[in-house]
């Protein structure tokens, strides 16, 4: 469900003393109900790896290969095609050359700390920061420098779920128009795929984490010890 820019902005995120000169585009409701300790499953779905919190409170995973979405993969792979026949994803775009990256932004506190995983393949998006309930990545290129936020918030009815929110900020006109163009495209066919693929995984996750024999990320890591 798509939220009002609001749902993103009133909460005291992170992101919002390291990127106050984007703007938020978009935010989502994840169809993804939860305890205050599953962020790490939504984490698990995004990169494509187990990842877990541990008695410490810090993020662990064992590096194998987790839950691919097929559909997220297909989108970025057409984006990418359409980005090489236009030139918009050349070396000299991305982070680091055409925009510095916002870690160089970062007070010591997140600066310090593990940045967490990146996105799954096919993803190309980098790890800004990760905290027990909030992750940041960025990318860039000819039109655009992005970040895409992920958080883990209260649903109001005594359990919680992800929030997903878009940071942007467009290259000049051509940036802005080339947000205008796709626009539709985001809203007809991209997020409705990603809400099913998610909605889709976190039911399967669901259904198997009540099953007695598949532990609770926190048991798990214990029962490795």
């Amino acid at each position: 469900m798509r939220l009002p820019k609001t749902a993103h902005t009133s909460r005291p995120w992170r992101i919002h003393e390291i990127a106050p000169d984007f703007q938020v585009e978009d935010v989502w409701a994840l169809p993804t109900p939860g305890g205050a300790d599953d962020f790490p499953r939504l984490m698990g779905f995004v990169t494509d790896r187990p990842v877990e919190l541990n008695a410490q409170g810090k993020y662990v995973g064992d590096g194998s290969h987790g839950i691919v979405s097929r559909v997220s993969r297909a989108l970025f792979e057409l984006r990418w095609k359409l980005g090489e026949l236009f030139g918009w994803d050349d070396r000299d775009s991305g982070v680091g050359r055409r925009v510095a990256t916002l870690r160089d932004r970062l007070p010591a506190d997140l600066r310090d700390a593990p940045r967490g995983p990146d996105p799954g393949p096919g993803v190309p998006m980098t790890s800004l920061y990760l905290t027990e309930d909030e992750w940041a990545t960025e990318m860039a290129n000819r039109t655009v420098h992005s970040v895409m936020h992920l958080g883990w918030v209260p649903d109001g009815t005594g359990g919680y779920r992800g929030q997903m929110a878009v940071l942007v900020k467009p290259n000049g006109p051509f940036g802005w128009a080339y947000m205008a163009a796709i626009k539709p495209f985001r809203y007809l066919i991209v997020y409705p795929a990603l809400m099913r693929s998610i909605e889709s995984y976190w039911q399967s996750r669901r259904a198997s984490s009540s099953d007695a024999t598949d532990p609770s990320p926190r048991e798990s890591l214990a029962m490795r010890a």
